[in-house]
């Protein structure tokens, strides 16, 4: 059919039009925090197969979950391995595992958060040889149900014990009896382990299967903290759990192994010597009766790896390191099958790389060197002699996929675009998914064979793409700029898609600026970037710096602020903030910033201490004074409050209420078991003291995250407010 000129140009002149309209759309906060308009693409419960040939994903409709088994070499559907609608199951499944020979699927649902991390859930046994569900454990919730090695037990803990369901005989194995809330906790571990060190289940089966070595922890006589939960009830609840602060007494942890054969348990270790004071990582070797243990002092400047024989009670050291500062604790470590060498990382080059320990000789050599970080260890080939990590070695501001061998030779870059990489590999190494981004595209997931060569594209955020080309968007800029002690820092800055030089814009400062922390990344930012991108349509610059003490910058770096967390990030944010007075197009008088958790902290500390170059701050959760924060965070970076007083209190916010001379937000959660609400408290105590105004905005029953129904589109519009009003 042919087109007369009139009808195309009918046609042009409303693609023209229709296209100009769409890109005059306005993001609200509604769309992007109640709505979700505006989510990625990703891999959801990716798991790699036994054969290395396939992998498996948790997919969901409207009525239903399935468990989906793809091939790696041709991208195709399989089979579907579960359908909780097939399978009669009405509850939503947030996770599941399979067992070591992958005849049967366990599946966590009905899942409660504790704390951060941890959970507890009912859990279902689905087996494919049988074909039947059903549920494991005691009728009420466990946590951290885990296969054993042979797929025929499952260990969990319930109300602080340790159990073994045996599947075959019905068997349920009381490993322990001395579990009491608030009191003793055995295969969990407390509340500053499971915040500080990441991880909440703390039981490990050994290789074979004969063995259990698990956490106990004895906090009795730690110092409680205690916070009323309102829950709409006529009286609230108190709610009590054990948080030592900074300069407070720890937990007493020992290390326990249970014999299945001989079921006694055997204490092998505990935090009774004055350099032993954590466990902050455990790992089975290769050798089923030998246990690997990361053992730290107090100060968290020694590291010491210990392997003890389980059966003989022998022990050994097989490596050890000091800092002058502090050590970064890692999950980068690993025991090739040979039984012959540990895979480590460490900064004590000045930058964070991978080390090879001989285990006969206690010999370290180093496999990746260079001035860049290691940033991720993702493992060990088939062969044992290829090593598949991430680094930033290109910018701080990027991450790249790598491949070396054992002795640090043939060094190859696996991904190939520009930006944020991110790799999970198949077993055995053969194949691995990358997901990509940078700070102006969204997620492309994409399939590679261990060469780094592209196999397909799995998704690449078509729907999102579609979406953000209908709004008229900022790009991100990445730039360096100097401060007035001479550093040069990375920073990014979005204008107004329509910037006019000429004009004075104000500007916001969104930061983080904790240790090892990044916020200028090229990387998509998400919901946070597009709220930051509705803040610009509304006629604002939006900038972030990555501060002296933040991550891929090296040791040097990121532990410039020992001993004086505060101090040297606000000089850098007063140097940022001169900086952009400098620039024509900024509003010299109108300097915001914001930031949540060390980010609040920061931005209340602007506000006060550095009052005279901010004129308004938002702070979200923030810490006031680090006397109020936990013992392993703090201390790592700080010391105790007796030995190092100047430190705490030259830097908190508390002290310089008197010099507030700006607008001021201050947010918390009644429930945040983590910053707790005292920093906000004392925070409004310290400025009523001082005669100073504010305003605070409070969410009853919300935990440091502040999320859950209409929580974050609450408060994000109350900030969008806030900002429109006095910045």
């Amino acid at each position: 059919m042919k087109m007369d000129v009139k009808s195309f140009l009918v046609l042009l002149i409303c693609c023209v039009s229709t296209g100009a309209f769409a890109q005059d759309n306005e993001l609200t906060v509604e769309d992007i925090w109640r709505l979700g308009e505006f989510r990625q693409d990703y891999v959801s419960g990716l798991r790699s197969m036994n054969d290395g040939e396939h992998y498996t994903t948790l997919e969901r409709d409207a009525e239903n979950q399935f468990i989906v088994k793809h091939s790696y070499k041709t991208g195709k559907v399989v089979d579907t391995l579960f359908s909780t609608r097939k399978r009669g199951m009405d509850y939503r499944v947030a996770g599941y595992s399979f067992s070591s020979d992958e005849s049967k699927i366990l599946l966590d649902a009905e899942v409660e958060s504790i704390y951060r991390h941890s959970t507890k859930e009912r859990n279902y046994l689905y087996s494919f040889d049988t074909d039947g569900l059903r549920a494991v454990g005691f009728e009420a919730k466990q946590s951290f149900a885990s296969f054993s090695p042979d797929g025929n037990k499952l260990a969990y803990v319930h109300k602080n014990n340790l159990y073994i369901e045996n599947f075959a005989s019905g068997e349920v194995i009381q490993v322990t009896n001395d579990g009491k809330k608030n009191e003793v906790i055995n295969g969990g571990t407390d509340w500053v382990y499971e915040e500080e060190f990441a991880f909440d289940k703390a039981f490990f089966w050994s290789p074979k299967g004969n063995y259990i070595a698990y956490y106990r922890f004895d906090e009795a006589h730690v110092k409680d903290y205690n916070m009323q939960v309102f829950g709409g009830n006529l009286y609230p609840s108190d709610e009590r759990f054990k948080y030592p602060k900074a300069g407070e007494d720890n937990a007493h942890v020992s290390l326990h192994v249970f014999n299945l054969d001989e079921r006694e348990p055997f204490q092998l270790v505990e935090t009774n010597k004055p350099d032993i004071e954590y466990f902050p990582r455990v790992k089975w070797t290769q050798d089923e009766n030998t246990l690997a243990v990361q053992m730290m002092n107090r100060h968290q400047n020694e590291l010491t790896v210990k392997l003890f024989d389980v059966v003989g009670g022998s022990d050994q050291d097989i490596y050890n390191e000091k800092s002058e500062t502090y050590i970064s604790v890692t999950d980068d470590w690993t025991f090739l099958e040979s039984g012959k060498t540990m895979i480590i990382s460490s900064e004590k080059s000045g930058y964070n790389h991978l080390y090879s320990v001989n285990l006969e000789n206690k010999k370290v050599s180093s496999v990746t060197n260079g001035n860049f970080d290691v940033t991720a260890f993702y493992g060990v080939g088939a062969d044992e002699n290829t090593l598949y990590y991430a680094a930033a070695v290109e910018s701080p501001t990027q991450r790249e996929i790598y491949s070396v061998k054992i002795n640090g030779k043939n060094k190859q870059k696996l991904s190939s675009e520009e930006g944020w990489n991110s790799a999970a590999f198949s077993q055995g190494n053969k194949y691995f998914i990358n997901t990509h981004s940078n700070a102006n595209s969204p997620n492309v997931i994409t399939l590679h064979d261990a060469s780094g060569r592209l196999i397909r594209t799995l998704k690449n955020s078509d729907e999102l793409n579609e979406k953000l080309g209908e709004y008229e968007l900022a790009t991100k800029e990445f730039f360096k700029f100097k401060t007035d002690a001479g550093d040069e820092l990375n920073a990014w800055m979005m204008k107004p898609p329509k910037f006019d030089e000429s004009a004075e814009y104000p500007v916001l400062i969104t930061i983080y600026g904790g240790p090892g922390s990044q916020t200028v990344k090229d990387q998509w930012g998400g919901a946070n970037h597009l709220w930051h991108q509705l803040l610009v349509q509304n006629g604002y610059i939006v900038v972030s710096v990555d501060n002296r003490g933040t991550g891929a910058r090296g040791a040097d770096f990121k532990k410039s602020t020992y001993k004086q967390l505060g101090k040297l990030e606000l000089e850098d944010y007063i140097s940022f903030s001169k900086y952009l007075k400098a620039q024509d197009f900024i509003d010299e008088n109108r300097i915001g910033i914001w930031g949540w958790s060390f980010g609040g902290y920061m931005a209340t500390l602007a506000i006060t201490k550095g009052s005279d170059y901010f004129t308004t701050a938002i702070a979200v959760a923030p810490v006031t004074t680090w006397r109020f924060y936990d013992t392993i965070y703090t201390e790592r970076y700080m010391q105790t409050p007796e030995e190092n007083e100047d430190g705490y209190d030259e830097n908190s916010p508390l002290n310089f209420a008197d010099r507030l001379n700006g607008k001021y937000l201050l947010v918390h959660g009644t429930a945040d078991d983590n910053v707790h609400f005292q920093n906000a408290s004392e925070m409004i105590s310290a400025l009523v003291r001082a005669d100073k105004d504010f305003d605070m905005h409070i969410y009853p029953d919300k935990n440091h995250g502040i999320y859950g129904g209409n929580t974050r589109n609450h408060l994000y519009r109350k900030m969008t407010d806030y900002l429109k009003e006095n910045l």
